[in-house]
């Protein structure tokens, strides 16, 4: 895992204990609950938080121009649209450390082990006997992000069965994800039509399971997500999906960003899926059915 933080450059002599959180807007929950648990650990080591919030990536060189003006010991990116040409600006014209915690389109972040989480939910989905299978994706899905597919693919390649349908959301939003998804519904013949979908974080499930509710048909799609963010525990949505330590993620960034202190491996690489309804098998008649399954309408 590649080391985000600023190799040879020191902290200012003069401390602040302020450290500048970069992200795009809090709409998304992933961002959210990272925030959140960035915020509480910094708390627990003395420092303040400052948070730089832009509204595109166009904005980035005069945010870093501004960010280098400012009194903070460090920065932290939690935006999953940072390139590696900011990151390189960075790099080289500001006077202070800098970590990225999210990944992005074309700059690695701090991550769990996303190939070993998307083999663990391509075999959850195997063993509910499905047989063609799909996986949606935002439009510029970065290299980590990638690995959850590759993982995903390898999975199916080992029980003899292959990626039938690749879905671009053309972005990070549930509406995007919800289009389509309906789009595909709509064109697609029912014979011929996935069973299963892996989606690449849980907002694209929440629009995918929507457009397959919407569309009818007694269309069932069996689908399951990745970052267990809180919506998906509720009864709308009843997501099946794979959850990363976000507390042991923020740990290793700060270690690695305030006290120099790397661990290439460990807990913080681990998940966990945390299984519900949605991935499941449509109901058969007589059976109980399940609240949040995906082809519920």
């Amino acid at each position: 895992m590649m080391n985000n933080t600023i190799k040879g450059m020191q902290l200012r002599s003069a401390k602040t204990h302020v450290i500048g959180v970069v992200c795009e807007g809090l709409t998304h929950p992933h961002t959210s609950k990272m925030l959140d648990e960035l915020t509480r650990q910094l708390n627990e080591r003395g420092y303040l938080t400052l948070l730089l919030n832009i509204n595109s990536q166009d904005h980035y060189p005069m945010m870093l121009r501004k960010a280098g003006q400012l009194p903070v010991d460090g920065l932290v990116f939690l935006s999953n649209q940072v390139d590696e040409p900011s990151i390189s600006t960075a790099v080289a014209n500001y006077p202070f450390p800098f970590i990225h915690l999210c990944p992005a389109t074309t700059a690695p972040g701090l991550s769990a082990d996303d190939y070993a989480a998307g083999a663990a939910l391509g075999r959850l989905l195997l063993s509910q006997g499905y047989q063609r299978f799909g996986y949606m994706q935002s439009q510029d899905a970065s290299s980590t992000l990638q690995q959850r597919m590759k993982g995903y693919i390898a999975s199916l390649d080992a029980a003899d069965k292959s990626l039938n349908q690749r879905l671009i959301a053309d972005g990070h939003s549930r509406e995007r994800a919800y289009q389509s998804m309906l789009a595909y519904l709509k064109k697609s013949r029912a014979a011929e039509r996935i069973e299963a979908l892996f989606c690449e974080n849980d907002l694209l499930a929440f629009g995918a399971i929507q457009a397959i509710r919407d569309f009818g048909q007694a269309t069932h799609i069996g689908v399951v997500g990745f970052g267990d963010v809180d919506e998906a525990r509720s009864s709308t949505w009843h997501l099946t999906s794979w959850a990363q330590r976000c507390d042991l993620l923020v740990s290793e960034a700060l270690n690695r960003l305030l006290d120099n202190r790397v661990a290439e491996e460990g807990a913080w690489r681990q998940g966990e899926l945390q299984i519900r309804h949605s991935h499941r098998r449509k109901e058969m008649p007589g059976e109980m059915a399940t609240c949040g399954c995906a082809g519920r309408h």
